[in-house]
């Protein structure tokens, strides 16, 4: 809903934070009812940049966390609003789902690592912008950010890039006996090498080693 928008970027600027990215939207994030919402915030409405997927939105970034509050049983480390912002650099992000469906499993691949929000175990669910306010608010009472070791870490697109390579070497190798499974198989793969907050570098000799295995 723009309202939803709007509201977020209220939430945002409350907090001192600019760049919001919008997946796919299902509606105008511009419109009178999303600047109604936004209470002052338009000039972070306008400036919004807007993509079509989830990759392409985080492909620069450097660490992602994902919100959700349902245990998916992925392997990936988990922290409190406040334990995750200190863990930010400057170069982070923090995913957001919609309101209905929240993130699915493909989208917290990308993640490396999840913010759960402790609530009312029997009455947990947020507004999307309440739970922008929160992790926002956690970020603000930082005031100086953490020492930024991002130029260090390989962006999203990096790995993005290496996972297809390491897909393809593994498909000429006949890896995935039972096409059923791969989907899970290479959730999982993805999520060793998320985890592992890999460097530029390390990306690059990845890269040699897959490359040397697979020759004939």
């Amino acid at each position: 809903m723009s309202e939803n928008v709007g509201a977020v970027a209220r939430a945002m600027k409350n907090c001192c934070l600019t760049d919001l990215r919008v997946v796919a939207p299902k509606c105008e994030i511009t419109n009178d009812k999303a600047r109604a919402s936004s209470s002052g915030s338009e000039d972070i409405l306008l400036n919004a940049k807007i993509f079509k997927t989830l990759e392409e939105a985080t492909s620069d970034l450097n660490t992602v966390f994902a919100t959700t509050a349902r245990d998916r049983s992925m392997e990936k480390p988990l922290y409190l609003p406040h334990e995750a912002m200190e863990k930010l650099t400057e170069n982070s992000g923090v995913i957001f789902g919609c309101e209905r469906t929240g993130l699915t499993n493909d989208d917290l691949m990308l993640a490396d690592a999840i913010i759960n929000i402790p609530l009312n175990p029997n009455h947990s669910s947020l507004n999307l912008a309440q739970a922008v306010l929160i992790v926002s608010y956690e970020h603000f009472k930082l005031g100086v950010k953490p020492h930024d070791n991002s130029k260090e870490l390989a962006t999203k697109s990096e790995l993005a890039h290496f996972f297809k390579n390491l897909e393809e070497k593994l498909d000429t190798k006949e890896y995935f006996k039972i096409e059923e499974k791969r989907p899970r198989m290479l959730r999982n793969l993805q999520n060793i090498f998320n985890r592992s907050m890999l460097t530029s570098q390390e990306i690059r000799t990845l890269h040699g080693v897959i490359n040397h295995l697979s020759k004939d």
